[in-house]
């Protein structure tokens, strides 16, 4: 890939990868290690502290995955201000840093995307889900702050992705804001010959009789 087309890619917004401690992280590592693969510059802010299954499933601290660079940013550890305090310290480094483009995942991140869109970089904003709707976040403070960062990615994000047909009817209806739909996608398996009998017993394909 010649440099003119290299971007230099920040992203945050997830817990930690490569943890894979939920689907937002899924979708993080992916998306950054294949745009690394790609000869992009893939830099990922990932959270303090430990698995939300518990410390006995940390992970080793890494400073790469896959070619793509970890930094972990401070992060107050208790109920309510974890995902609050990372998101505000990854977004002060994506916006000083020598980012090109600064993708944030999910609303309550996205309250912060106007720090690197006023440092002059690209903002996305990758909506998974509308948080708010969701149990744990139904009324008071966190209602109100998921909702701040949805506001806050209608006005300020360059772009914003979707990954329903649903939210991106949401979106438009109440914010007459456009957005991209981008569902998840999959890993394609890999397909491998049915031979393991033909290469065991010498066996072909209608030759013999399966009494199970």
């Amino acid at each position: 890939m010649q440099d003119k087309k290299r971007l230099r890619i920040a992203m945050f917004g997830h817990k930690r990868i490569p943890s894979r401690e939920g689907g937002v992280e899924v979708v993080v590592e992916e998306l950054a290690t294949r745009m690394a693969k790609e000869g992009h510059r893939v830099t990922c802010y990932n959270r303090g502290g430990h698995h939300v299954s518990g410390a006995e499933f940390d992970t080793q601290n890494q400073s790469e995955c896959k070619d793509v660079k970890i930094k972990t940013v401070p992060t107050i550890e208790k109920k309510g201000l974890a995902a609050v305090s990372a998101s505000f310290f990854a977004a002060i480094c994506s916006a000083f840093g020598r980012y090109d483009v600064v993708h944030i995942h999910a609303e309550g991140p996205a309250s912060f995307c106007w720090l690197p869109r006023l440092m002059g970089k690209k903002v996305i904003v990758t909506v998974h889900g509308l948080d708010w709707q969701r149990e744990k976040w139904k009324g008071g403070f966190a209602s109100k702050y998921i909702h701040f960062g949805e506001r806050m990615a209608v006005k300020w994000a360059d772009e914003m992705i979707v990954l329903s047909r649903e939210i991106q009817k949401y979106f438009k209806d109440n914010y007459n804001r456009n957005t991209v739909f981008i569902p998840n996608g999959v890993t394609r398996p890999e397909k491998k010959k049915a031979d393991l009998i033909s290469l065991q017993f010498g066996l072909q394909k209608n030759s013999y009789l399966n009494a199970a």
